[in-house]
């Protein structure tokens, strides 16, 4: 009766009756081999790492946490992201302790979103991980635009300058955000960052588009 009247859907592909099927566990699993380091249009300096492409069920298991409220994908989202962060420790590609600081997004969006998705799925993810922790240090300035649906050059225009930052942070630093696109947040937050003592070791996202 409660599937009748509060569908139950999988957050990947829409599968009834369940909120992340087997099938979308296993698309998203971080492979041996994974994650990626991708070359974005606007290079921001560090090195770049991605979980995959922003398509199938990552890309709408993403929409459907940002866009439909679908709080319950954060655990699943953080889950592949623990395995990234623990995958990257033991590459010797990061260091701890490491400050895990979450990719700005606008003050309006959270709270329509009622909360920062990008926030709680580094929360969640650094639960258990040694030598980790959460810090929320950039935020954008208002009146910054939405990037959907913007070139290239227009992200660049729109982000450029836009990123402040709210909170001291030193030592080691990884940069996380949901979805890559053209690199110029990652660009901007970078050097935002490394003009405090921070020593910004890359950058991580749940997708690259």
């Amino acid at each position: 009766m409660l599937d009748l009247v509060l569908p139950l859907e999988c957050g990947g592909c829409g599968a009834p009756a369940t909120r992340w099927c087997p099938a979308c566990i296993a698309e998203l699993a971080v492979a041996p081999d994974e994650p990626l380091i991708i070359t974005p249009r606007q290079d921001p300096g560090v090195p770049v790492f991605a979980l995959g492409r922003y398509a199938g069920a990552r890309r709408q298991a993403i929409v459907a946490l940002k866009e439909r409220g679908r709080t319950d994908l954060v655990p699943p989202l953080a889950a592949v992201v623990a395995d990234a962060l623990r995958t990257l420790i033991r590459w010797g590609l990061i260091d701890t302790p490491l400050t895990v600081v979450p990719a700005p997004t606008r003050t309006l969006a959270a709270r329509r979103r009622g909360g920062d998705p990008v926030t709680k799925i580094a929360r969640a993810a650094t639960i258990g991980v040694d030598g980790l922790q959460v810090r929320p240090a950039l935020r954008l300035r208002a009146f910054t635009r939405d990037s959907v649906g913007l070139s290239s050059g227009q992200r660049q225009r729109n982000i450029e300058g836009r990123v402040r930052q709210r909170a001291p942070v030193s030592g080691y630093v990884l940069v996380f955000d949901d979805v890559v696109t053209t690199g110029a947040t990652a660009a901007e937050s970078v050097r935002v960052l490394q003009t405090s003592d921070a020593q910004v070791m890359g950058v991580l996202a749940l997708a690259h588009a």
